[in-house]
């Protein structure tokens, strides 16, 4: 499962790098290795320390998996004035689609507290940061109200969705820092979604 690998992994790393002599140049390699993980070639071309905390810059090349077309599209979208006016991903989704991704999520909340009613007002505000307006939010409330079946929603799942779902989906899995058989099987089918509309 994801948290069986990737957590020790960088457990272990963290602790090798505070043990290290050689700190800056070992990081540097370590943070590149990581994004490598997921296919990003990524090198750091600056990185320092001030109040507790690392800043890190970072030269991205067009990641594996990322059809050419695409890539050049986001260099020349980041090139234009407008570029950077944040416009979330979920603005562009219609109102099936955002109810498919509520239910969804609600899926993987539900996943991870099995036989038990999920408490809102414990999960809302570890919602909050993951950059769900408070429409999604609702709807998500809403979703939780009834059990959530992973097959009928994985039934004609738009391959968009399932690419905006799945990251929101690992956070909210990771958020008890453990990933139990029912929500690895989500995320598994989350990638797999994405993956067939990438083809």
């Amino acid at each position: 499962m994801l948290s069986q690998i990737v957590r020790p992994m960088v457990n272990t790393q963290l602790r090798l790098l505070a043990k290290s002599q050689a700190t800056r140049p070992t990081l540097v390699s370590t943070v590149a290795q990581w994004l490598g993980f997921l296919g990003v070639r990524a090198h750091v071309t600056q990185l320092d320390a001030s109040s507790g905390k690392i800043n890190i810059s970072l030269t991205v090349d067009k990641p594996e998996a990322c059809d050419d077309h695409d890539w050049q599209q986001i260099v020349k979208n980041l090139e234009t004035p407008n570029g950077n006016l944040q416009m979330p991903l979920l603005a562009d989704l219609t109102p099936q689609q955002q109810s498919k991704l509520q239910r969804l999520l609600a899926y993987v909340l539900q996943a991870g507290n099995p036989g038990q009613p999920v408490n809102w007002e414990d999960v809302y505000p570890q919602l909050q940061p993951l950059g769900l307006d408070e429409t999604i939010l609702l709807g998500i409330r809403s979703a939780l109200k009834i059990p959530q079946d992973l097959e009928s929603l994985l039934n004609d799942l738009d391959p968009d969705v399932a690419a905006i779902a799945l990251p929101k989906a690992v956070s909210i899995a990771m958020l008890d820092h453990k990933v139990n058989q029912s929500e690895d099987a989500a995320l598994t089918s989350l990638l797999n979604a994405m993956k067939e509309g990438a083809c």
